[in-house]
């Protein structure tokens, strides 16, 4: 996508060296290699803070699991669900006998 070459880094510096000057250019070239240092220092103090998080979090989690194995081990079989009732496809028998009421409207019955 966007690549650096060795001619645009020259271009770059002589820019730089025109616009900064001779006196300037060392100091700036000086601060950018602090400022890229204690960024990779803070980088690498960070990386080391999450893989002590990580160890403390399977130093905690190896023996929750060999618990949980041991619970699920020595737990009793589950007993057998109660068979469920059979479906009925007509709705008033569905809701129940209290609600299955001759509707006065209903159209199946003479008048």
């Amino acid at each position: 996508m966007f690549e650096v070459g060795f001619t645009e880094i020259v271009l770059i510096l002589g820019i730089a060296l025109l616009v900064l000057g001779p006196q300037r250019l060392p100091k700036l070239a000086a601060d950018l290699g602090r400022w890229a240092g204690k960024a990779r220092a803070m980088a690498r103090q960070l990386r080391s803070q999450l893989e002590q998080e990580a160890g403390a979090l399977n130093d905690i989690r190896k023996p929750l699991d060999d618990l949980d194995n041991t619970l699920i081990d020595s737990a009793p079989p589950p007993k057998p669900m109660p068979a469920a009732r059979p479906a009925t496809t007509d709705a008033a028998a569905a809701a129940g006998p209290h609600t299955a009421t001759p509707d006065a409207t209903d159209e199946s019955k003479p008048a």
